[in-house]
């Protein structure tokens, strides 16, 4: 049976929302660009460069309130522990997409609440389902963001070094992310559940690249 958060939990939880959508996110590990030379691009180039990484930023505030909304309702320890650790590497991730958005002299998603909202209420339903299923969702979520970071890596401008170097990190952290759940037991999500993530990701990252 799922007990309701305490007082002190539900603070916890709510600064966890704001610090995601109004603070500064602060990287442990080294930026994984920031020994890369920057190169000159076009303005053309370089709006595009910060498009998708506000994109890539956009699917990290999704994957925190999807991780946080699991944890929330996940009963298994073990299940819970990966879901805080997985979130605690997408704050790295959010510091580092952060930081070369505001570099290619660009801004976060206005939507960004809203996309945190929804992912929130996604991931606490998928908790609820059951422990597999969460780890389910954990992994084909970080599979479709893998494939989606690799697709950004031929997307991006050839000479922005900086911004392909944290989109590659990023890529072996949500890969190791997605083998960690199977490891633990992620069953199978059924094709028309993994198709309509797939969906919904198309309608965030359109909107997401623009506003």
């Amino acid at each position: 049976m799922l007990k309701l958060p305490s007082i002190d939990q539900f603070i916890s939880e709510f600064d966890t929302v704001l610090r995601t959508l109004a603070a500064s996110a602060q990287s442990e590990r080294p930026h994984p660009d920031a020994s890369v030379a920057e190169l000159e691009m076009s303005a053309a180039e370089k709006q595009h460069a910060a498009s998708l990484m506000r994109v890539n930023h956009c699917g990290e505030v999704c994957a925190q309130a999807l991780y946080q909304g699991q944890a929330l309702t996940a009963r298994n320890p073990a299940t819970r522990d990966a879901l805080r650790e997985a979130a605690h590497e997408e704050v790295e991730h959010l510091a580092w997409t952060e930081a070369r958005i505001a570099d290619l002299g660009s801004h976060k998603s206005l939507l960004n609440p809203l996309w945190y909202a929804g992912s929130l209420a996604i991931g606490v339903a998928a908790g609820v389902i059951g422990d597999k299923w969460n780890l389910g969702f954990l992994a084909e979520t970080e599979r479709q963001v893998a494939e989606h970071l690799q697709s950004h890596l031929s997307q991006l401008p050839e000479q922005d070094a900086k911004s392909r170097a944290i989109v590659a990190q990023m890529h072996i952290d949500e890969t190791h992310h997605a083998e960690k759940a199977e490891e633990l037991g992620a069953a199978a999500l059924p094709f028309p559940i993994a198709k309509a993530m797939q969906l919904s990701s198309i309608v965030m990252t359109s909107l997401s690249y623009r506003v």
